[in-house]
C-alpha cells in the first residue's frame, strides 16, 4: 500500500544524497543533467551550453562512462537513472560528476524528478497518499520556487530574443568586398588624335576599388566606395577608343571617395537611392545592357550601356516603383556641383531620368524592353565624352532632350540579344546666338553566357553599333559644322575566361572604323587583355 510513497520517499532521499551532500563535501561537486526543455542554468550563456550538452536518457547508470561503483554517490545516481530516468549524460557519454552545482541547475533537477513523482501519483490513484512525503515535497518546491520563476523568465526572453533573430538574420557588420584590375593595352592602325598613324604604345595599368557596404534593417545597403587608377584611354582622334574601367582624369593612383550611396525600400514596391560621387550619372538605373559591366563585361565605354545614360550630374536621388511583374517606372535627378552656393542642386549642371522597363513575360526578368527620357543641362557641353568630338558640343552651355528605346532579349540559356537607338535634341546657349543639334547612337549586343549565368561562368559578348553622331545642326552654331562628315561604326568583341569564383581573364579588340565620324581617319584597332581579381 505504501511501496509507492516508500519509493517516492527514497527518490527524495537519493536527491538529497546527489544534489545538497555536495555543498558540505568538497570533492562531491556533481551535476544533474536533466530530462528537460528548460535551460538550467545562472546565466544566459550557461543555458545554450546545457541544451548543446545534453544528450539522449541513460537507462542505466553503467552507460555513464566516468561512473563507477565505487563512487560515494553511486546508488543515489543508479535509483535516480533506473527508477525514475531523472538523469541525462553529456554528448560523449560521460556525466561529469566533479563539476560544481548551482541553485538554478538544482532547482531544474529537482522540478524535474518532482514532475516524474507527480506523473506516478497521477497514474497509480489507487494508493493512499502519505500527507508527511507530500509535505516534504511542497516544501522543496516553495523552497526553490523562486530560482524556478527567475530560470523561466530568462529561458521565455531568450527564446523570444532567438526568434526575432531568426527572423531578421542579418548583422549590421560592415562587409568589405572589392575589386582590383590589371590591363595591358595596346592600339594600332591610325592611332593619333589628328590621325596621322600610330601614336600608342603598350600600357600596363591597374585600377582598384574597395567597397564597404552595412546594412542597419537586411533590406537597405549603404556603400562607401574608394577608388585608385591610373589607366589611360588609347589616343585616338575622338572619343571612341575610351576604356569601360578607365575613371576620370586622375591616372596618377590617388586614393579619393569615387560613390557613396544608400538604397532603401519604402514596402514592397517603392525603393529609393540617395548618392553622390565621381562621374556616378544614371548608371545605378537599369541600363538594359547585359555586357554593361566595367569589370567582367564589355571592355568600351561605349559598350557598357547607351550615352544617354551619361548625361547629368554626380549627385542626387532615385526612386523605383514596381506595381507588378511586368512593369517598372524608375525617376532619376543628379546634379553636378551640389556643394558650390552658386548652384546648387536645382541652379547648375543636372540631369532628369524618367525610364519604363516592361517584362513581356513576369517569369524571365532577362527580356524586356525600355523606354527613357533624360532632360539635362551642363554649362560645358553635353559630356557623354564618348562618339565623335562634335557630338559632344564641347565649350558650350547645353540645354538637351534625350530619347531612348533599350531592350535586351533570352533566345536561350547561352544566347541573349539586345541593342538600344537615341537621339538627343541639344540647344546651345552660349552667346547671342542660340541654335540646335541632333546627336543620334545606336549598338546591337550578343551575350553568350555560360549556362545562361551571366555574373559566373565563363562569358562571350560582340557589341555592334555606331557612337553618338552629329547628324545636323543650326549653321549659326559657331565653330560647329552642319554635320559629321561620315559615319563610323563601333565592332567589338571579347571574351571572359573564369578561372575561378575570384579570377578571371578578358581578352578583347576593339575595332573603330572612320574614326571621329570621318572617312580621312583611318581605322583604329585597340587590343585589351583585362585582369580581373574579385576580393
Amino acid at each position: 500500500m505504501f511501496s509507492f510513497f516508500r519509493a517516492s520517499l527514497s527518490l527524495v532521499t537519493a536527491i538529497f544524497i546527489l544534489v545538497l551532500a555536495p555543498f558540505a563535501r568538497v570533492h562531491a561537486e556533481n551535476s544533474l543533467k536533466v530530462l528537460t526543455n528548460q535551460k538550467s542554468t545562472d546565466s544566459l550563456d550557461k543555458v545554450s551550453q546545457s541544451a548543446q550538452l545534453d544528450s539522449a536518457p541513460v537507462t542505466s547508470v553503467t552507460q555513464l562512462s566516468d561512473v563507477q561503483q565505487t563512487d560515494w554517490a553511486f546508488q543515489a545516481l543508479q535509483s535516480l537513472v533506473e527508477r525514475y530516468g531523472c538523469i541525462a549524460g553529456y554528448s560523449d557519454g560521460s556525466f561529469k560528476g566533479d563539476r560544481a552545482i548551482t541553485r538554478f541547475e538544482f532547482a531544474t533537477g529537482l522540478n524535474a524528478c518532482l514532475d516524474k513523482v507527480n506523473q506516478r501519483i497521477d497514474a497509480d490513484i489507487t494508493q493512499i497518499v502519505n500527507k508527511e512525503d507530500l509535505a516534504t515535497l511542497q516544501k522543496l518546491q516553495k523552497e526553490f520556487a523562486t530560482e524556478l520563476a527567475t530560470l523561466r523568465g530568462r529561458v521565455d526572453a531568450l527564446e523570444t530574443r532567438t526568434e526575432q533573430l531568426e527572423q531578421q538574420r542579418f548583422s549590421t557588420t560592415t562587409k568589405l568586398n572589392g575589386q582590383v584590375i590589371f590591363a595591358a593595352t595596346d592600339a594600332f592602325g591610325d592611332a593619333s588624335p589628328s590621325g596621322n598613324g600610330d601614336q600608342s604604345n603598350l600600357t600596363f595599368s591597374s585600377r582598384v576599388r574597395l567597397n564597404f557596404d552595412t546594412s542597419f534593417t537586411g533590406q537597405d545597403r549603404l556603400r562607401i566606395r574608394f577608388q585608385a587608377s591610373n589607366v589611360v584611354n588609347p589616343t585616338a582622334p575622338g572619343n571612341e577608343a575610351r576604356l569601360s574601367f578607365q575613371s576620370g582624369t586622375d591616372a596618377n593612383n590617388n586614393v579619393f571617395l569615387s560613390k557613396l550611396e544608400y538604397r532603401f525600400p519604402i514596402g514592397d514596391k517603392v525603393s529609393f537611392l540617395l548618392g553622390t560621387g565621381f562621374n556616378t550619372y544614371f548608371d545605378d538605373a537599369d541600363v538594359i545592357n547585359p555586357l554593361q559591366s566595367d569589370g567582367n563585361a564589355a571592355i568600351s565605354r561605349f559598350g557598357r550601356y547607351s550615352p544617354i545614360f551619361r548625361l547629368g550630374g554626380d549627385t542626387g536621388v532615385g526612386v523605383t516603383f514596381k506595381p507588378n511583374g511586368n512593369l517598372k517606372a524608375e525617376i532619376f535627378y543628379l546634379a553636378g556641383n551640389t556643394n558650390n552656393p552658386s548652384s546648387g542642386l536645382f541652379n547648375g549642371k543636372y540631369g532628369a531620368l524618367a525610364q519604363i522597363v516592361f517584362y513581356p513575360n513576369e517569369k524571365d526578368p532577362i527580356t524586356k524592353i525600355a523606354f527613357t527620357y533624360v532632360n539635362a543641362y551642363t554649362d560645358n557641353g553635353l559630356g557623354h565624352n564618348t562618339g565623335s568630338i562634335h557630338s559632344n558640343l564641347g565649350g558650350r552651355r547645353v540645354s538637351s532632350n534625350s530619347y531612348g528605346i533599350e531592350t535586351n532579349v533570352k533566345i536561350s540559356d547561352g544566347f541573349q540579344l539586345g541593342g538600344w537607338v537615341a537621339y538627343t535634341n541639344a540647344r546651345a546657349l552660349t552667346g547671342e546666338v542660340k541654335g540646335d543639334a541632333d546627336i543620334w547612337s545606336w549598338a546591337v549586343t550578343l551575350a553568350f553566357p555560360e549556362q545562361g549565368n551571366l555574373d559566373k561562368g565563363n562569358l562571350g559578348g560582340i557589341i555592334v553599333g555606331m557612337q553618338p553622331k552629329l547628324t545636323g545642326s543650326s549653321a549659326d552654331l559657331s565653330g560647329l559644322p552642319p554635320r559629321d562628315p561620315d559615319t563610323g561604326f563601333h565592332i567589338e568583341g571579347f571574351y571572359r575566361y573564369q578561372i575561378n569564383d575570384n579570377i578571371s581573364i578578358t581578352p578583347g579588340l576593339i575595332w573603330l572604323t572612320a574614326p571621329n565620324h570621318n572617312e580621312q581617319n583611318g581605322d583604329i584597332f585597340v587590343g585589351v587583355i583585362r585582369t580581373t581579381f574579385k576580393i
